[in-house]
């Protein structure tokens, strides 16, 4: 990933604050344009009270680390990204440093780890497989949430969790599966975490899913800088706007915006360990 990836434009306004706290379930301050502690600020400011800083490679993993240590309201997810894995990055020093990471106590998740396959092609597959499997067992050993990257893999990695069997918190980030998907999760107590997509006008299916996920299921996200909400799409994102996505799935789901915001609170101390 590079710096901002392409997103144009300046930052868009801030929403209006939250009625309750809630938090930001996945997101790359490293790959903002604002410092860290002006990002926080920011997102202090509409209700989001925490965020979940995500590794996708050593040094971002490392950062993450380093920047949860520093800042109470920052909690570290650390892997190696499934297109890092495809490429060759996940070798056994790779693996190892990811996992001391791991057992560091501000680390609460070993993420984003999982399958892709729109940006790896076939040749990459097996030695992503191969990284997912390492990276489950690393979070049952710490005892850590795993947090799924899933795109255009969805079979495949239900089926390497089967075969595997999933840690005690699972979180799908930015969750993609339609309505059968979001039962197939639910059923296992599985959380689903929801971005920007879900506000996006050809999304019907993926507001489906996210209508009969479980509320105690749900989390919410930025990705940020990626992923921007509607009205503001392809501009930068940042935790500051997890209130847009919030809202829609409130809308989407009929639920009090207030109690959404509990629910997703509550869900994100539950599932990262606090």
């Amino acid at each position: 990933m590079t710096r901002g990836h392409g997103r144009v434009g300046d930052a868009p306004p801030a929403p209006e604050p939250l009625p309750a706290p809630a938090f930001d379930s996945h997101c790359h301050l490293d790959l903002m344009d604002v410092p860290v502690e002006q990002a926080l600020e920011q997102a202090r400011a509409v209700g989001i009270e925490a965020v979940v800083q995500v590794g996708v490679d050593l040094p971002s993993s490392r950062w993450s680390a380093e920047a949860a240590a520093q800042h109470d309201d920052v909690w570290a997810a650390v892997a190696l990204h499934p297109n890092e894995a495809g490429g060759g990055a996940a070798t056994d020093e790779a693996l190892r440093e990811i996992e001391a990471l791991a057992a560091l106590p501000q680390v609460r998740a070993v993420g984003e780890t999982g399958l892709d396959h729109y940006r790896t092609g076939p040749e990459g597959h097996r030695a992503q497989e191969e990284s997912f499997r390492a990276h489950i067992a690393i979070a049952k050993r710490t005892g850590t949430a795993l947090v799924i990257h899933d795109r255009d893999a969805h079979d495949d990695v239900l089926r390497v969790l089967e075969d595997e069997g999933a840690p005690e918190h699972v979180v799908f980030h930015c969750f993609s599966g339609d309505a059968v998907m979001a039962r197939h999760c639910a059923d296992r107590g599985w959380v689903m975490s929801f971005a920007g997509p879900v506000t996006f006008k050809t999304n019907d299916p993926l507001r489906e899913a996210a209508a009969l996920a479980p509320r105690e299921l749900l989390l919410v996200e930025t990705d940020a800088p990626f992923l921007t909400p509607v009205p503001y799409r392809g501009r930068p994102n940042a935790p500051y706007l997890v209130p847009l996505t919030l809202r829609a799935l409130a809308e989407v789901r009929g639920d009090d915006l207030a109690e959404l915001c509990d629910a997703v609170r509550a869900t994100g101390r539950r599932a990262f360990g606090m």
